[in-house]
């Protein structure tokens, strides 16, 4: 029998690596920091098999002539390296991942696609590098659009999250599985909407968008200095709410929201939340426990760090809706 036996939600910043003695509130930084080793931690205590790995893309795996809601990988992984993260092949659950994907798909409730060859970003590698340094594990890995409209919905996303912990479940093959959602919390990126992009930065980061699939790096430098140049946008009052119902075990709430109504509270780098909406949906909505969460103004972002244990029915979050 295949079990769910962790969930984790971290967030994730390339600044971490390539600013961290730049970093001003680095007490703050360091807290976040030891929350990620204790996530990793009890990773560990869990002895996962697998790990379902759910992340979003950041323009560097996928792009403007070709961004699906959600895309599993089911064949080669191989991470970008940008900003100092992990770079190359990743080992990949081939049996499971595919499982996961016929599940969906012959199920009739996702027509998610695949890939056989998936390039990811620090949207999933940042996670790889800090949760799972040092353990023996392969990886299923999920991208969530969050950044290139239209998004899916977040009640969407927690659909998802639903049909793959019955995916999972239901695999033959008795793994012991853990799902950790990667990014948020609130945060708001120097990022145009593409349909509309105003002024030269933004028409930029439309243009490397569009073109970057085999030279992205060559627009890296730019759009680094355009991240750097940002105004931190933070929502601690959203972040501690949003903490609050992973700790109740009540992430489904944030369902209520539409996409506007997140970034209009929280920044366009909250829609990254939707990582987080699937893992807690995977894991029935059990209550969680916060390990970490501090507002670093450097890294422009709310960074947060949660573990859920699954429910000791497995039935204890739909009991509560």
């Amino acid at each position: 029998m295949t079990e769910i036996v962790l969930g984790v939600g971290a967030s994730h910043s390339t600044l971490m690596n390539t600013h961290w003695e730049e970093t001003t509130h680095k007490d703050e930084a360091e807290r976040f920091r030891d929350g990620l080793r204790a996530a990793r931690d009890e990773l560990a205590a869990a002895r996962p098999d697998t790990v379902v790995l759910v992340g979003s893309n950041h323009f560097r795996g996928f792009w403007l002539d070709l961004i699906p809601s959600f895309t599993i990988g089911v064949g080669e992984c191989v991470a970008s390296g940008e900003s100092g993260t992990p770079e190359g092949p990743q080992p990949v659950d081939v049996e499971l991942a595919r499982h996961i994907a016929d599940s969906l798909v012959g199920g009739g409730r996702f027509d998610v696609a695949f890939s056989a060859r998936l390039q990811i970003d620090h949207g999933q590698s940042h996670a790889i590098q800090y949760l799972l340094d040092g353990l023996d594990v392969e990886i299923v890995p999920l991208v969530v659009n969050v950044f290139a409209p239209p998004l899916p919905t977040l009640a969407r996303c927690e659909a998802l999250g639903h049909a793959i912990r019955e995916a999972v479940t239901a695999f033959p093959g008795g793994r012991r599985v853990a799902v950790v959602g990667s990014g948020g919390l609130s945060h708001r990126l120097p990022w145009p909407d593409w349909r509309s992009p105003d002024g030269d930065d933004e028409e930029f980061m439309v243009r490397a968008w569009l073109d970057g699939r085999n030279n992205w790096r060559d627009y890296d430098a730019r759009r680094r200095q355009i991240v750097r140049a940002a105004e931190s946008a933070i929502t601690p009052e959203f972040d501690e709410q949003f903490l609050d119902l992973v700790e109740k075990g009540e992430t489904h709430r944030l369902t209520a929201q539409t996409t506007a109504e997140l970034e209009k509270a929280a920044g366009n780098g909250a829609q990254e939340l939707r990582t987080w909406l699937i893992m807690a949906a995977a894991l029935g909505h059990a209550p969680g426990r916060r390990l970490a969460y501090e507002a670093i103004p450097d890294w422009l972002t709310g960074m947060a760090v949660a573990v859920i244990d699954p429910a000791p029915s497995g039935e204890q979050g739909k009991a509560e809706r």
